[in-house]
């Protein structure tokens, strides 16, 4: 099979593979082991083939129980559900449609940016995010199997599901910039979602200022990651120190996960 970063679905969202990326210590991510992306509720036949046959089994949805019921996801034939809401209301607003969105944000031009601040900080240090995240691991862990792959989503693919990707990639010992890179890759491959957010904001006649804010919802941001990596430093000292500390994994269960999804 191929080896692809960024996957093309007919109706996905945001569809990434996490193979191919090196650590600090000689190795490589896998191929066809983990895949990150947005809601899956929009799938057509042929991407649910195209899944199944990449050897999709697991997939851990990280929405919200509202989210979850409006947008149900199309899992693929051979695929495990595991709900695991990183929030019990989809605190990143990304499900929300542009209408409601612009009209929250017109009373606060820079609220768009301040908003996802105080949700990176959330992800990092309450303790059900926390324990989701765990269960993720859980999963990661039971995803034993070759050939066989896990995908974990959000609704954007770039939130709760870029902190995802940061703990996960940074379990496995890849460097610091390169989990950055990949994090921040989800401004080009949703740029499209971006774009039409932003034109039907305008289509409303909304201010500069607020079609900022809008952006600032839709998109992920340094400043973001950052906020979350300064709540983990100030909890644990540093990421690993987190891994163990606040999503409990331990040194065998670390040990494991570098066995399994790394080259």
């Amino acid at each position: 099979m191929t080896k692809q970063r960024v996957l093309t679905m007919q109706q996905g969202i945001n569809f990434r593979e996490l193979g191919g990326y090196p650590t600090q210590d000689g190795h490589t991510v896998k191929w066809h082991k983990v895949i990150r992306t947005g809601n899956l509720s929009q799938l057509t036949e042929t991407d649910l083939q195209f899944l199944d046959q990449y050897g999709v089994r697991y997939d851990i949805d990280f929405r919200s129980p509202k989210e979850v019921l409006d947008d149900p996801d199309r899992v693929p034939g051979n695929a495990k559900y595991q709900f695991a809401p990183v929030f019990n209301v989809d605190e990143t607003r990304n499900s929300d449609g542009t209408d409601k969105m612009t009209a929250n944000l017109e009373k606060n031009p820079d609220g768009g940016y301040r908003h996802m601040l105080k949700v990176y900080r959330m992800i990092a240090t309450e303790q059900h995010a926390k324990n989701e995240y765990r269960r993720f691991f859980d999963n990661l862990l039971a995803n034993d199997q070759a050939n066989e792959t896990l995908l974990f989503h959000c609704t954007a693919g770039k939130d709760r599901t870029g902190m995802g990707a940061v703990y996960l990639l940074s379990a496995l010992g890849v460097d610091p910039k390169t989990i950055r890179q990949d994090y921040l890759l989800s401004n080009e491959t949703s740029k499209q979602r971006i774009d039409n957010m932003v034109k039907k904001a305008q289509a409303q006649g909304v201010d500069e200022a607020t079609l900022s804010s809008v952006k600032a919802l839709w998109s992920v941001n340094g400043d973001y990651l950052d906020t979350a990596l300064a709540e983990i430093k100030r909890q644990s000292g540093n990421m690993q120190h987190y891994l163990r500390t606040e999503l409990k994994l331990t040194k065998t269960e670390l040990a494991d996960l570098r066995h399994l999804y790394l080259d």
